[in-house]
């Protein structure tokens, strides 16, 4: 059995700041949802009981104190490494620009923050399974750790899904069921979860609320290696691929949290990318509950035509902002970004284009710092 953090207090609301004893609510928080607002819960921690890294572990593990688990099941996730691109800040105009590089988790993604706790939940809960909707990294990530587990793991997906995913998948033991559309991913996780046995880890409510919120936490730990790792060099500025708004929203928690801890005094503004506007025009004054056209067909790491409040929040609050990334564009910043080193997956070396975009519309200045997020690497085939 894995063991739950006691230093979790509770769970709030990120709109109306309700509070909820720790448990599963899958659909976010019940109170704004009556209100027809699907919102996010998060983790609060006791903030009285003093807390620190575990200077002698790795990965996630050195973060277990912010945590729901601190114990899970692990492959080695967590410690990516962080370095600066030579050159590319002389054609920005920056000083400095920096990658986080996800792609160097277990299964080559950032997923493999999230899955460990989702599937540590699942076992404590007794659960015959977990289940997830996916067209690739969250699918690859989370039937590997639930392999890891012994825990058996559905994927729930669509007869496009890239041959290689599909491997990647199947492999573990994992079953995959397919259907004809993302949409239709979603009532079908429903659907599974209301009548059997099985644990979500991707959202399934329309308009979405966020993956599962204990795998969410997981995210925490991307914010505090950066503040861990660059020592002082913290960036002012942090880009980062966005679908659903997980992992922004999770490195603004982390941000926030080494703020309260005085590891840092200020706050990087966080800026998302996107392949067409979405949350550009949430922020613009559209409600974040509607529906949003355009195509993703060669980003689907961050694809979807819907925007969470988790990704509204992060960017607000942070005084950030949405940028917008084509199909058309994503071939070359691949192929430019590999020419300095880094073979990221397309939706992962849009940030390439996105950083330039910024620097040109003045939303990144001349004196920034600027923090990449590759979220994958490139070696999957897609």
């Amino acid at each position: 059995m894995y063991v739950w953090n006691q230093m979790v207090k509770e769970f709030t609301c990120l709109r109306c700041e309700n509070e909820y004893v720790p448990a599963d609510y899958l659909t976010g928080c019940p109170n704004c949802l009556e209100q027809g607002y699907p919102v996010s819960l998060q983790v609060r921690y006791d903030e009285q009981t003093p807390w620190k890294i575990k200077q002698s572990e790795r990965g996630m593990f050195r973060y277990v104190d912010r945590l729901p688990y601190r114990t899970f099941p692990t492959l080695g996730e967590g410690g990516t490494p962080i370095f600066e691109i030579r050159g590319l800040e002389k054609e920005l105009g920056l000083p400095s620009v920096w990658i986080k590089n996800e792609g160097q988790n277990p299964t080559g993604s950032h997923k493999d923050r999230m899955s460990p706790l989702i599937v540590a939940r699942a076992v404590a809960l007794k659960r015959s399974a977990v289940i997830a909707a996916s067209s690739g990294n969250a699918g690859a990530s989370l039937a590997a750790y639930s392999a890891a587990a012994g825990i058996h793991c559905k994927i729930v997906t669509t007869s496009q899904i890239h041959d290689a995913w599909e491997k990647a998948i199947r492999i573990t033991g994992a079953e995959i069921i397919k259907v004809s559309d993302s949409l239709e991913r979603w009532e079908m996780v429903r659907k599974m979860v209301e009548t059997q046995d099985i644990y979500p880890a991707t959202n399934y409510h329309l308009p979405p609320v966020g993956s599962n919120l204990f795998g969410v936490q997981g995210y925490v730990t991307v914010a505090l290696e950066i503040v861990e790792q660059m020592r002082g060099i913290l960036p002012t500025a942090i880009v980062v691929p966005c679908a659903r708004g997980d992992l922004i929203w999770g490195i603004w928690a982390g941000l926030n949290e080494a703020k309260r801890m005085r590891w840092i005094d200020r706050l990087p503004r966080l800026y998302a990318v996107e392949p067409f506007p979405r949350l550009m025009k949430v922020l613009s004054g559209c409600d974040y509950r509607e529906e949003f056209e355009g195509d993703s067909s060669l980003l689907p790491s961050i694809g979807g035509n819907t925007v969470t409040y988790q990704s509204l929040q992060a960017v607000k609050a942070s005084g950030g902002a949405a940028v917008v990334v084509s199909n058309e564009e994503v071939g070359n910043a691949q192929s430019s970004l590999a020419r300095k080193g880094v073979y990221a997956e397309g939706s992962s070396a849009a940030t390439y284009i996105a950083v330039s975009k910024l620097v040109k519309s003045g939303k990144i200045g001349e004196h920034d710092q600027v923090l990449m997020i590759v979220t994958a690497h490139g070696y999957k085939g897609v």
